[in-house]
């Protein structure tokens, strides 16, 4: 009886032993089929220096901003890098994302960098009080390009409003900056590019800042004459790329 035993007892054995060799087989590949791992990426400052300034931002500004939502060109409005392979070709890269989409990430670094350099508060979608001027910023980006290992581009038409005279300006910022090797230098390439035109943007503002303020009605009543049209500020000289002088009512 114990030698009809035995090989029972290496029989299973032998078809356990097999049974985990098919186990770990099936994992490896399994493994091989699993996706790469995503990257993310975004064009907001989180460095201790932006938060040391944000901290710092007077609470009653002179006056205000109200940055709209950025308008991005739609093949280019989605989580995947859309990168440039030629002049007509561009590849859609599944492992490489923006934290948001790419209005919202133009919009939420606009917005960081205007309040900075304006020591001001952004108020779009909140309400805000009577008698602070408001200037209304709006951006539409026209080109949103990325050539890996070569340069970033952002052609952006942009205006700024002041909602208490109508005043406004309305100009082109073209800024191409040139990147390294990577999606890390694509990135930075165009995190420079937004900077370059926020402070395009901050230097309009506080050219409508500077313009002649209307009176206040006497006793406190609004005026009772039709509003004027809208009026036109030549772009400052240090944009990138400007409207023709006398600006281009928006």
């Amino acid at each position: 009886m114990t030698l009809d035993r035995l090989p029972a007892r290496h029989a299973g054995a032998a078809g356990r032993r097999a049974a985990l060799a098919a186990l770990a087989a099936v994992a490896a590949v399994l493994a091989g089929c699993a996706s790469p791992a995503s990257h993310f990426y975004t064009l907001s400052p989180t460095d201790d220096s932006t938060r040391a300034v944000a901290s710092t931002m007077a609470a009653n500004p002179a006056w205000l901003i109200e940055l709209a939502p950025v308008d991005v060109p739609p093949q280019v409005a989605k989580a995947q890098f859309v990168v440039q392979t030629d002049a007509t070709r561009v590849s859609v890269l599944e492992q490489q994302r923006w934290a948001s989409m790419p209005g919202d990430e133009i919009r939420r670094a606009l917005s960081g960098d205007l309040t900075q350099q304006l020591g001001t508060i952004d108020v779009y979608g909140s309400p805000h009080p009577e008698g602070v001027p408001v200037y209304r910023v709006s951006v539409n980006v026209q080109r949103f390009e990325s050539w890996p290992g070569s340069h970033a581009l952002i052609d952006a038409v942009w205006s700024v409003r002041s909602l208490t005279t109508q005043t406004v300006m309305t100009c082109r910022s073209v800024l191409d900056e040139p990147v390294g090797d990577g999606y890390d230098a694509l990135v930075a390439g165009h995190r420079r590019a937004v900077q370059t035109l926020s402070t395009a943007i901050a230097s309009g503002v506080r050219s409508l800042a500077a313009q002649p303020q209307p009176m206040a009605a006497q006793g406190g009543t609004k005026s009772a004459s039709h509003p004027k049209p809208a009026s036109a500020v030549a772009c400052p000289s240090m944009a990138p790329a400007a409207a023709a002088p006398g600006g281009v009512a928006g």
